[in-house]
């Protein structure tokens, strides 16, 4: 088989399961409405969970930093590219989240990229929840570890797992809150089975950040949980993009030793950095609760009115509210029925979910109104019956 009959096979079996993938031209992602093409949908697809993207603050904020720093870091933190913003912002972290060190990376990809590859070795165990998102388990994949996944958020089944013989380290891997289901982790238990067999336990919190807990300090602070590695990310909760890692002092030195992402990738913008220490602070802020306040509002609206609707969807008390169509077309054309009036929302289906679980992925922020839940669930009324 050629190059290119290779690749031509692969779009054809993409093409007939109906998932093939396509981007979408848009003028505005973020925020309470998105506009295509000079139409404007309601947006039910933006991880901009508290509307922060649009902040004036925050938005000025970036602005003042590029007036004053340049819109380009330079370079890798370990050559030119580590400011007094970045610094300013890991301090910042560190101290809100009560570790003692934060580290700055691009993206939450690459920060889950980054922990795994430089921590794990050929005789040492990773042992992940099976619905952890697809840089973790990618990592997991291609670290020399080996790879054991638990049941989803059962910590009986990760015990079990850390109990077998290992030569090396264990390390726990699982979601605060999961991405596409929008349930949250039992990380309590989860903590306790790793402890027992001296692993250590990585949470990607990147649902719950800056959304859940006191002062939207996540979901692992949210259920009195300190995991030995926290990921954080920004292109959600703070509305922005980027992440960091929260750790001790001995694992942040060796990870500025070790991994790749930071010493040979250019480190983020310093006007990013500015824009990231303003959303931070409204996130601690009075603001910031009412934005919290706003979208539990809306999240309690919106799975009540669900309730009542022939459709199945898990028990998410998150931001995320799927509702499970089962197969791959059904989902597209639910899809279309609801951009039709007005609302953009986007099909899930395999392999970004298990097979028989296409879903609309229907994300709620603090920048809708009352009036965009209740014409949402009108429109899905009418396109379940």
């Amino acid at each position: 088989m050629t190059w290119q009959a290779r690749i031509n096979s692969a779009l054809d079996d993409r093409r007939a399961a109906e998932a093939f993938r396509v981007r979408r031209v848009v003028e505005n992602g973020a925020g309470r409405f998105l506009t295509r093409e000079g139409q404007r949908f309601c947006n039910f697809s933006s991880n901009d969970y508290l509307g922060l993207s649009q902040h004036p603050a925050i938005i000025r904020a970036w602005q003042k930093g590029a007036e004053r720093f340049g819109v380009g870091s330079g370079g890798s933190g370990h050559v030119s590219g580590y400011t007094t913003a970045h610094h300013a912002l890991e301090e910042a972290l560190a101290d809100w989240l009560g570790y003692p060190r934060a580290l700055l990376f691009i993206s939450g990809f690459a920060a889950n990229q980054a922990v795994i590859t430089a921590l794990m070795g050929k005789d040492d165990r990773i042992v992940a929840d099976r619905l952890s998102h697809a840089s973790l388990l990618e990592a997991a994949n291609l670290s020399p570890a080996q790879l054991r996944r638990f049941a989803h958020n059962d910590a009986g089944q990760l015990a079990a797992l850390l109990d077998k013989p290992c030569e090396g380290q264990q390390l726990a891997v699982t979601e605060g809150v999961f991405s596409m289901d929008g349930d949250s982790a039992p990380l309590a238990a989860l903590h306790e089975a790793a402890k027992r067999q001296n692993a250590w336990l990585l949470v990607d919190d990147a649902h719950g950040t800056g959304v859940m807990g006191d002062e939207g300090r996540g979901s692992a602070y949210q259920q009195n949980v300190k995991p030995e590695l926290l990921i954080v990310t920004f292109g959600k909760g703070f509305g922005v993009s980027g992440a960091a890692v929260l750790c001790s002092e001995s694992v942040a030195d060796y990870l500025l030793q070790f991994a790749r992402h930071l010493i040979y990738s250019t480190s983020m913008p310093p006007a990013q950095a500015v824009a990231l220490s303003a959303s931070l602070a409204v996130i601690r802020g009075a603001e910031g609760d009412e934005c919290r306040q706003r979208l539990a509002e809306h999240v309690a609206r919106f799975r009540q009115g669900l309730a009542a609707l022939p459709f199945h969807s898990p028990d998410s008390q998150s931001a995320i509210q799927p509702v499970i169509v089962g197969e791959n077309g059904r989902a597209l054309a639910l899809a279309q029925a609801l951009r039709q009036r007005g609302m953009w929302v986007t099909a899930i289906r395999p392999p970004t979910v298990p097979p028989g679980t296409a879903r609309l992925r229907l994300t709620l922020t603090a920048a809708h109104e009352r009036q965009d839940i209740e014409t949402l669930l009108e429109a899905l009324h009418d396109a379940g019956e």
